[in-house]
C-alpha cells in the first residue's frame, strides 16, 4: 500500500500531525499522575512483583493496539477507533460505544480539571478552584480550536516535561545505586529489590487488585489511534507509533519503578506520599515537592488537552453517523476553516464546565465519584468491543492480507479478549471498585437497551417511508 501524502481529508480536517507529535500524544496520554503520585500505592501492594504486573499488562495493551493499528492501516481516514466498532458490529453497538466512550472521556476530563485546581492551589491557595478551572479550560479549548498542529505542539511540550522528570529520576537513581549512596533508609542498591522479596507479600488478593490499578495507568494509550486521521503520513506513523510507543512507556515505567525500589526499600513505600518526591528529597533536592507538583500540574493539563481533542473527534464522529436531517448532524458534523470539529469540541468543553459548578459544593462529590468510577470501568468493555470488531474485520472484504497485521492473531485475539474479561471480574474483588463495576454493567444494560430500541425505531421509520 502506498503511503498517504494527502494534506487535507475529504471532510476538511487537515493532516498536520507529525510522527513526534503522535508519539508524544500517546506517551503523554498514558504516563500521568498514576506514575508520579500513585505508584507508591501499587508498589506497596505487591512489592517488586509490580514489574510483572506492568509487563503482563504491557503485552496485552500492545496486542490491542496492534488490532486497532491493523484496522487503521486499512482505512487511515477514520478519526476514531470507535468507527470500526460501528462498521463491523453494527450501528447499535457503535452508537452505544461512541456515547459511552465520549461520556467516559468527559468524566476523565472533569477529574483532570479538578486535579489541576488542586495542584495550582499548592502555590496559590487563595485563588478559588472554580476560577482556576475556568481559566485552564478556556486556554486548552482555545488551543484545540486553533488547529490540530497547535494541539500537537502543546502535547509535545507537555509530554516532554514528564519525560524529563522521569529521566531525571532514573539518572539520579542510577548514580545513587552505583555509588551505594547512604540514605536514612540504608544504602541505595538494586539489591533492595530482592531484599525480603515475595511474589505475594500481602496475599494474592492484593496482587490481583494491583492489576486494575495498573490497567487504568495504561488507559489513554489508544489516543494514538485518534490522531492518525490527522497525521501527515498515516501508514508510516501507524507502524512506528504502535510498535514503539508501548515499548517506550514500559521503559519509563520499568526504569522509574526499579530506581524507586532501589533507593527506597519497597517495605518503606506508602500510598500517602509520592515516591518521586521521596527519591528527590533523599538525593538532596529540597524543592522536590514543588518540582513534582509542577510536573503533575503539566501532566494533568496534558491529559485534559488530550481528552478535549479526543472528545471533540468522538462527538463529531457520532454526529456524522446520524441522518443528515437530524439536529445533531446539522450542528455538529461540521469542520471549521482551521480544519477541526469546532462545534463538537465546544459542546464537549461545555459539559466540562460542570466541574467548576461541582467545586462550589461538596454535596455532589460522592455522586461524581461513583459516575466517574463507572465510566472508567466502561473502558474495559470498550476495549473488549474493539477487539471483537477486529475479529469481524478479519472476516470482511476490508481485510488486507499484506497489511499491518496483528501477530499470531488466532491465538492472541481471543486471549486478549479473555484478559479484558478477567480484569473486569477482578473489580469485584476490590471493595472500592464494586460500585463502579456494577454501575458499568447497569449502564451497559440500560443505555444499551435504549440505544437498541432507538435504532430499531429508526429502521422501522425508514421502512415505512
Amino acid at each position: 500500500m502506498q503511503k498517504s501524502h494527502i494534506t487535507e481529508n475529504a471532510d476538511g480536517t487537515k493532516r498536520s500531525l507529525s510522527n513526534r507529535n503522535v508519539q508524544m500524544i500517546a506517551i503523554g496520554g498514558t504516563i500521568g499522575t498514576g506514575l508520579f503520585l500513585g505508584s507508591g500505592t501499587t508498589i506497596s501492594k505487591t512489592g517488586p512483583s509490580i514489574l510483572l504486573v506492568y509487563l503482563v499488562l504491557g503485552i496485552f495493551f500492545f496486542l490491542m493496539m496492534r488490532a486497532i493499528g491493523e484496522m487503521l492501516y486499512s482505512d487511515p481516514s477514520q478519526h476514531t477507533f470507535v468507527s470500526f466498532i460501528a462498521r463491523y458490529l453494527g450501528p447499535t453497538v457503535g452508537h452505544f460505544t461512541g456515547w459511552t466512550y465520549w461520556l467516559g472521556l468527559t468524566f476523565c476530563g472533569m477529574a483532570e480539571l479538578s486535579a489541576i485546581s488542586t495542584y495550582t492551589q499548592f502555590w496559590f491557595p487563595n485563588i478559588p478552584a472554580w476560577l482556576i478551572q475556568v481559566v485552564f479550560l478556556g486556554i486548552l479549548v482555545s488551543v484545540n480550536l486553533i488547529a490540530a498542529k497547535i494541539f500537537g505542539e502543546a502535547e509535545f511540550w507537555f509530554a516532554l516535561i514528564k519525560i524529563i522528570a522521569i529521566l531525571a529520576l532514573i539518572v539520579t537513581g542510577i548514580f545513587m545505586m552505583t555509588s551505594h549512596s547512604l540514605t536514612p533508609l540504608g544504602h541505595a542498591s538494586v539489591q533492595n529489590l530482592f531484599h525480603h522479596f515475595s511474589m505475594f507479600p500481602h496475599g494474592g488478593l492484593s496482587f490481583i487488585s494491583a492489576f486494575p490499578m495498573a490497567f487504568f495507568a495504561f488507559q489513554g494509550i489508544e489516543f494514538v489511534s485518534i490522531t492518525i486521521g490527522e497525521a501527515k503520513t498515516p501508514h508510516r506513523i501507524i507502524k512506528k507509533a504502535v510498535n514503539e510507543t508501548l515499548l517506550k512507556i514500559l521503559i519509563f515505567y520499568f526504569g522509574a519503578m526499579i530506581v524507586i525500589m532501589g533507593i527506597i526499600p519497597w517495605t518503606h513505600l506508602t500510598p500517602q506520599s509520592s515516591p518521586f518526591v521521596q527519591v528527590f528529597k533523599l538525593a538532596g533536592l529540597p524543592a522536590a515537592a514543588a518540582f513534582i507538583n509542577f510536573v503533575v500540574l503539566t501532566s494533568a493539563s496534558s491529559s485534559l488537552n488530550s481528552f478535549i481533542f479526543s472528545a471533540g473527534r468522538h462527538f463529531y464522529q457520532l454526529a456524522t453517523e446520524l441522518p443528515k436531517e437530524s439536529w445533531m448532524h446539522q450542528h455538529f458534523a461540521k469542520i471549521s476553516k482551521s480544519g477541526v470539529p469546532a462545534a463538537a469540541i465546544k459542546i464537549s468543553a461545555l459539559l466540562l464546565l460542570v466541574t467548576p459548578l461541582l467545586s462550589l459544593t461538596s454535596a455532589t462529590g460522592a455522586v461524581f465519584t461513583i459516575v466517574a468510577g463507572s465510566s472508567n470501568d466502561m473502558y474495559i468493555i470498550v476495549y473488549a468491543l474493539v477487539m471483537i470488531a477486529h475479529r469481524k474485520y478479519r472476516e470482511s472484504s476490508d481485510f488486507l492480507a499484506d497489511g499491518f497485521k496483528m501477530p499470531w492473531y488466532q491465538f492472541t485475539s481471543p486471549l486478549t479478549i479473555a484478559f479484558f474479561a478477567i480484569i473486569f471480574m477482578t473489580l469485584f474483588f476490590i471493595p472500592q471498585d464494586i460500585v463502579g463495576a456494577l454501575g458499568a454493567i447497569a449502564w451497559t444494560i440500560i443505555f444499551g437497551g435504549i440505544t437498541y430500541l432507538h435504532q430499531r425505531s429508526m429502521v422501522s421509520a425508514n421502512a415505512d417511508n
